[in-house]
């Protein structure tokens, strides 16, 4: 090969050209293997002796897809070896140096490196917002999580509660059946007045009884019906123990996340649970308002109220429960005016 003179193209050398055009389909495929057979195809094209051809133009794109597959210096590398091999093969062959090193050679490198760095840049955003979905995930997976294990809390709270209050009962039946049957025959009026005890007090179990199982199971009592779909249910199985509740809804419903669809169910059920046990209410109304990107739930009764409102632990654990999806709960009193909890709970949560 006669290194002091160029060939003609040839077609062979259109040839090279095609081979070369063809490799950048592949390149986002098979980027290492892109970028090794383009550099040999230039390297056979200059040892062939053809006319000299910039660099920049056919490699910069498989430079480019190498550098975001994270091969940066395999990129690297097989730039600056076709730098130098093309410079050296193109000043043996004559041309001016000048021009050659201090203008082409400035720019082909500056383009090259610019190709590499896109190519990481692009792989670097990229990774970086996997991770950010990554982490956004388990944050949405986590707060799910413990809002799972608050509705258990709050359900064996529940279960204390009935189990306490049928202690109570059982206790109080067990005394004035002992009353009754030391009075029967000395002191009838004491006996049934013992037994009007019991009655009431059997009563009053009952009705405590059917009002927890109407909160932790749905109509059919298929289990736990912690979601808006039961919120129905959860009203009739209050109104079945005397307190009128009135339902309302505004605004278009949407698909809400499990997380937030649990979290307004159970703070309506502890509301109406207070409503049961310490408000002495007649009447309740319940409202669901969807606003733009929030669900807004409110229950208010015309209770006796109070003037330092003392809520139990359950409504604390709500307004907890959602805080931790970035919303909040407020409770608010006054006398003679009924009790009132109102919540603001994210559509979305973790976006």
């Amino acid at each position: 090969m006669d290194l002091g003179g160029a060939r003609g193209p040839d077609a062979v050398a259109y040839v090279f050209a095609l081979c070369l055009g063809a490799l950048m389909f592949v390149r986002r495929r098979f980027p290492v293997l892109a970028l090794a057979a383009t550099a040999a195809g230039l390297l056979a094209y200059y040892a062939a002796g053809y006319p000299p051809v910039g660099l920049a133009l056919p490699v910069a794109a498989a430079l480019y897809s190498a550098a975001e597959a994270g091969k940066l210096a395999f990129s690297a590398g097989v730039a600056a070896a076709l730098v130098a091999i093309s410079t050296t093969f193109r000043l043996v062959q004559g041309e001016d140096p000048g021009y050659l090193l201090g203008f082409e050679l400035a720019s082909t490198v500056g383009l090259m490196l610019g190709a590499i760095a896109l190519g990481a840049t692009v792989r670097a955003t990229r990774l970086l917002r996997a991770e950010q979905r990554r982490t956004e995930e388990r944050a949405v997976a986590d707060r799910e999580r413990e809002a799972e294990r608050r509705v258990g809390q709050e359900r064996l709270r529940i279960a204390r509660d009935l189990h306490d209050a049928l202690g109570h009962t059982i206790a109080v039946v067990a005394v004035q059946t002992s009353v009754a049957t030391e009075a029967l025959d000395d002191d009838p009026a004491a006996a049934r007045a013992a037994l009007t005890t019991i009655r009431a007090a059997s009563d009053e179990a009952v009705r405590e009884l059917r009002t927890t199982l109407g909160l932790l199971t749905d109509a059919e009592g298929r289990g736990p019906a912690g979601s808006l779909r039961n919120l129905g249910a959860l009203v009739a199985a209050t109104a079945d123990t005397g307190l009128r509740v009135d339902m309302r809804t505004e605004g278009e419903p949407v698909l809400l996340p499990v997380v937030v669809d649990t979290t307004a169910y159970r703070i309506v059920q502890e509301a109406l649970t207070n409503c049961l046990r310490h408000a002495r209410a007649q009447r309740a109304e319940v409202l669901l308002r969807y606003e733009s990107g929030r669900l807004e739930v409110s229950v208010t009764d015309d209770g006796a109220g109070a003037a330092s409102p003392r809520p139990g632990r359950g409504l604390a654990g709500m307004r907890e429960r959602a805080a931790l999806l970035g919303g909040r709960v407020e409770i608010g009193s006054r006398p003679g005016a009924g009790f009132r909890v109102s919540a603001s709970l994210p559509v979305e949560v973790g976006r």
